[in-house]
């Protein structure tokens, strides 16, 4: 087998799970900037993975149901007790917020002190393995997320607060684990800010940014070498640039 069918049969799932990703955090993505709540995206994520680690911590068998079950009930969770702040105190969400990620965080730590790989746990928790991802794990992520699509495309007017809240986590749960926390965050913020001021063809610019970046920064990392997530946040700010640019002239033109 050549290097290059080596690469193709490493980045080519890759870059699918970044496609699988870019299709519910782009509309997601845009949601939560509407609702200036951006930040909520790292808390359930790290809530998510709050769950992930403790299932580890209980001796669960990795990518097991009951670890899914885990990292599941623990971002419903956290993203129900945000929907009840959200209507209880509105003008403290984002401190609430913040306060969650940091509660998640700081519990990750702890139940990893003892875990002599902890470091590599919470690397993984955090920039992910987005080049392990292989096609027997995406197919179950696909059907999850195409509910998730179909929710939220063919229902959004009726699902209310929390039903927002619960199909955010349910994509976020399914994210985290599969590119990380950082590509998590990046995937529904950067299209959404880059194009937040432009009047036409917002959803399809978001779309075709997430994709682009997914592919510049897998092929960019290939080439030089360098961890894939990260790569790949950058390459989706950079080329959120000239997106950013040209949707602040159409404001300003119209």
């Amino acid at each position: 087998m050549t290097n290059t069918a080596i690469e193709l049969g490493i980045l080519l799932p890759a870059l699918v799970a970044g496609l699988l990703v870019t299709a519910t955090h782009v509309p997601l993505g845009i949601q939560v900037l509407s609702r200036g709540i951006v930040f909520i995206d790292l808390a359930i994520a790290q809530v998510a993975g709050l769950g992930v680690i403790f299932a580890d911590w209980l001796g669960l068998e990795p990518q097991g149901w009951g670890v899914q079950a885990a990292a599941l009930g623990a971002a419903l969770a956290g993203a129900l007790l945000l929907t009840w702040t959200e209507r209880r105190w509105p003008e403290v969400q984002e401190a609430v917020i913040g306060t969650t990620f940091v509660l998640g965080a700081s519990g990750a730590l702890l139940l990893l002190a003892a875990n002599p790989h902890g470091a590599e746990h919470l690397k993984d928790l955090l920039v992910g393995q987005i080049l392990w991802v292989n096609w027997p794990r995406l197919l179950p992520v696909a059907v999850a997320y195409s509910v998730i699509l179909a929710f939220w495309f063919g229902m959004r007017e009726r699902i209310g607060r929390v039903g927002f809240y619960v199909l955010f986590a349910g994509a976020v749960t399914l994210s985290v684990q599969l590119v990380g926390l950082y590509l998590v965050f990046a995937s529904l913020i950067i299209p959404a800010l880059a194009t937040h001021r432009m009047p036409r063809a917002r959803l399809a610019t978001c779309y075709i940014l997430s994709v682009s970046g997914y592919a510049v920064g897998l092929i960019a990392s290939a080439a030089l070498d360098l961890p894939s997530g990260a790569v790949i946040v950058w390459a989706m700010a950079l080329l959120a640039v000239p997106v950013f640019a040209y949707g602040a002239r159409q404001a300003v033109e119209r």
